[in-house]
């Protein structure tokens, strides 16, 4: 393949926004923020301080309940990044915070769970979709008929 001059400025202009926006590889970009751990499920669980419940031990996906000072969450390593994205981009559907690093992900019911997370683990917070806004308030009805 050759390598043409409009290809490489437009790598240049990619990693240039990268930088500008803060997401480069290996987190802790923010201030505070630490580098983005890795490691098993295990090993990122006693990062944190909890004892794993597990629930899932498959080859692409591990889960597990845990619970620590910080409050209760689910832990999730994934064999693959995509395998991670693709699960991250259906559970957002169903709400809920997440800590997303390299191959795992902490899911927590309050934000300041994943944020307390975040301190030790590093990694990107994304919010599921709230649909509350979109269910149809007590009393309404179908005007289709």
């Amino acid at each position: 393949m050759k390598v043409t001059r409009r290809m490489l400025v437009a790598a240049a202009a990619a990693a240039a926004a990268l930088v500008l926006t803060g997401c480069g590889a290996g987190g802790g970009t923010e201030s505070g923020v630490p580098v983005t751990a890795t490691g098993s499920l295990e090993h990122l669980a006693a990062e944190v301080k909890c004892t794993p419940d597990m629930q899932t031990d498959a080859d692409e996906l591990r889960q597990a309940i845990c619970k620590n000072a910080d409050g209760k969450f689910i832990l999730l390593t994934f064999a693959t990044d995509r395998g991670q994205r693709e699960w991250i981009n259906g559970a957002k559907d169903y709400g809920g915070h997440y800590l997303v690093g390299r191959k795992w992900v902490a899911v927590g019911e309050e934000t300041s769970t994943v944020t307390a997370l975040r301190d030790t683990l590093g990694g990107d917070i994304e919010e599921g979709t709230d649909h509350s806004a979109h269910e149809p308030s007590e009393g309404a009805t179908h005007s289709g008929h």
